[in-house]
């Protein structure tokens, strides 16, 4: 994984240089066909297919648990960068529906540090809950608050190359940055189409490549989805 990720990261560097110096933190799509050749796409497809790994994703999120994205995070070029609070969903949701969606389906995220790194910070519960008056001041940047500023809430949980660190996107966290960090993140959600929707064709596995898979279910819960939407859409065309 470490060559197939460094691979991918170089050729996406070289194809977004501006947006990785002025402040990129991690980018997206490593299963697309943009950055990887065929052989390093199936690597990928075989490692997030493992059983090992699908028997712990099964385990906390049951056999519908369906594959959405990959992403890979690493450390801002300007060592100043400060690293921020936030829920996943902020980027595109109000308010209220980010406390909507802590009801709502399942993102989780099933991060893997390719090398030994600080970690990531999280606030424990807040999967489940909504911000404090402080957090939520810290996190949207409101009352005069930063969203770098340290939570008296936070929990650090330092990660060594090979650990998994299982968290969900609801959560208020933040990454650590420092040391050679590059930490890959594989999202799987709930079988709800208003996520599935999210998952990009090209990053998902042809039919030959799927056969090839100790277990190919989140990829295929994926796929199903999607076709029945398309299909839904077309009939009622």
């Amino acid at each position: 994984m470490q060559e197939v990720v460094a691979r991918f990261h170089k050729s996406w560097i070289k194809k977004n240089s501006k947006f990785y110096n002025d402040k990129a933190v991690n980018s997206a799509y490593l299963t697309g066909k943009e950055h990887l050749l065929d052989s390093e796409r199936e690597a990928l497809f075989k490692f997030i297919g493992s059983a090992k790994l699908m028997r712990i994703v099964t385990s906390i999120m049951g056999v519908r648990a369906t594959f959405m994205n990959t992403q890979l995070f690493f450390n801002p070029v300007n060592e100043g960068q400060r690293n921020y609070w936030h829920r996943d969903p902020q980027y595109h949701m109000s308010i209220a529906e980010q406390k909507e969606a802590l009801a709502g389906p399942n993102v989780i995220h099933f991060r893997i540090p390719l090398f030994d790194e600080p970690g990531v910070e999280l606030i424990p519960g807040t999967h489940r809950r909504w911000d404090s008056e402080e957090e939520l001041n810290v996190r949207i940047e409101q009352n005069g608050r930063k969203n770098y500023e340290n939570l008296p809430t936070g929990l650090e949980v330092n990660l060594n190359a090979g650990d998994l660190l299982v968290f969900s996107a609801n959560m208020i966290h933040r990454g650590i940055y420092g040391m050679d960090r590059l930490s890959l993140d594989i999202l799987f959600c709930d079988p709800a189409i208003e996520i599935v929707k999210f998952v990009e064709d090209c990053c998902l596995p042809d039919r030959e490549t799927m056969k090839k898979l100790e277990n190919a279910c989140a990829f295929e819960n994926a796929i199903e989805i999607k076709t029945n939407n398309k299909s839904m859409h077309a009939t009622s065309a």
